[in-house]
């Protein structure tokens, strides 16, 4: 499939057919936005100028933002993880953060939850 270059969103053309989804693996990505939009306002080509990038991850998260299936789009692509993309209006750095503070916050719980058990342990 031939790829259209990215036009800034002022002057992007909605194209009335449907293109084929980006995963096929959970039921949500039939009812995505996103289907129905260039793939290439949710991958970035190779060495696409930074303001370019910007413009072109601003429209795609604008996509996003009115999508039905966000987040389980969202939770799809830091399930698996997702390493490129725009996915459930993240970018993949986006992505990368919300998972550090998932690890962070599950090291937190885990040792929290370590004093109890062993004065459990120790009553016992």
């Amino acid at each position: 499939m031939l790829q259209t270059p990215y036009q800034p969103p002022q002057a992007a053309v909605v194209h009335p057919q449907r293109v084929p989804a980006r995963d096929q693996d959970g039921p949500w990505h039939s009812e995505a936005v996103c289907r129905r939009d260039e793939a290439g306002l949710f991958f970035a080509p190779s060495k696409e100028p930074t303001a370019t990038r910007l413009s072109r991850e601003a429209a795609a998260k604008r996509v996003c933002a009115g999508c039905p299936v966000m987040l389980a789009c969202r939770e799809h692509a830091l399930l698996q993880p997702e390493p490129y993309g725009v996915w459930g209006g993240l970018t993949a750095a986006e992505r990368r953060v919300v998972l550090a503070r998932r690890r962070r916050r599950e090291t937190e719980l885990q040792q929290a939850a370590r004093p109890a058990i062993s004065r459990v342990a120790a009553a016992g």
